[in-house]
């Protein structure tokens, strides 16, 4: 497979509940990439909080999609915070950071292309999860 240079990267940035399972991440993912007309083979990797490292849903979804995932300390994502859609009161005093999904997106998009990264899709919240589509050109 070769890698078009001039196609966009597309990370998934996931936050979760502990014990949130696969089939919640995928359907939440599913549903997303479908409402955005985003095709699923579009996407280059995924990313959330070191704090979700052995987080079963998300290693198993990451496998299932045979993605990267890549995980960012709450300091590296709190940069990113002036950037968030939504500031959520209860990430900060779970993560330190006010928002997983969408500060995740942007920080691997943006160190995959090494130029800056936009939302796609801003934060959507289903069942035990929450996720955001950062793109970058």
């Amino acid at each position: 497979m070769t890698v078009d240079s001039t196609a966009p990267t597309l990370v998934v940035g996931l936050g979760c509940q502990r014990g949130c399972p696969l089939s919640t991440l995928r359907a939440l993912l599913d549903q997303a990439l479908q409402a955005h007309q985003v095709e699923l083979h579009q996407i280059n990797a995924l990313a959330s909080i070191d704090l979700k490292r052995e987080e079963p849903g998300l290693l198993e979804l990451a496998a299932q999609l045979a993605l990267p995932l890549t995980f960012f300390s709450s300091e590296q994502l709190a940069a990113y915070q002036s950037r968030l859609s939504h500031r959520s009161q209860i990430a900060f005093e779970r993560t330190g950071c006010y928002g997983v999904a969408e500060s995740a997106a942007l920080a691997l998009a943006e160190q995959l292309a090494t130029a800056p990264a936009t939302l796609l899709i801003s934060r959507q919240k289903y069942a035990q999860a929450t996720l955001a589509l950062a793109r970058s050109t």
